[in-house]
């Protein structure tokens, strides 16, 4: 424990120093130190948090359940294997294939496409305009 404990410590003075050496410049003396021991507190409860979870972690792997569990499934002989295979589609492939190019269903001729045009009506009275926006700001 007591090595870990120097492993958080030192994250947490880290975390201190890198704080105080950026607010030194913009704050007094005080502000900095309060704040640099804020961050080597947060800093070492992650540390050790994130170390803790680590170790819970570590233990769930190591359990005697799950080396049973394979053992069974094992001499079931089930999950061992994995057979991929795609369904045979070569008839419709083929009836594809055999659809003629030029055929009248599928000979269109290009048409481009015509939109209507939009119109811009420069003579309305500003005051109509003004009423028209105001009608539909209150729906």
């Amino acid at each position: 424990m007591t090595g870990k404990l120097k492993i958080y410590l030192l994250f947490g003075f880290i975390g201190f120093l890198i704080t105080y050496a950026v607010s030194a410049g913009n704050n007094m003396f005080t502000t900095s130190l309060v704040r640099g021991l804020t961050a080597f507190a947060v800093w070492f409860l992650l540390c050790f948090i994130g170390g803790w979870v680590f170790e819970f972690l570590k233990e769930q792997e190591a359990k005697e359940d799950d080396e049973v569990i394979s053992a069974i499934l094992q001499a079931q002989g089930k999950g061992g294997n994995l057979d991929l295979t795609t369904p045979d589609q070569s008839d419709e492939l083929n009836d594809l294939l055999k659809q003629p190019v030029g055929s009248p269903s599928q000979s269109t001729e290009f048409a481009p496409l015509n939109p209507p045009k939009l119109t811009k009506i420069d003579d309305k009275d500003p005051e109509e305009l003004a009423k028209v926006v105001r009608h539909l700001t209150e729906e």
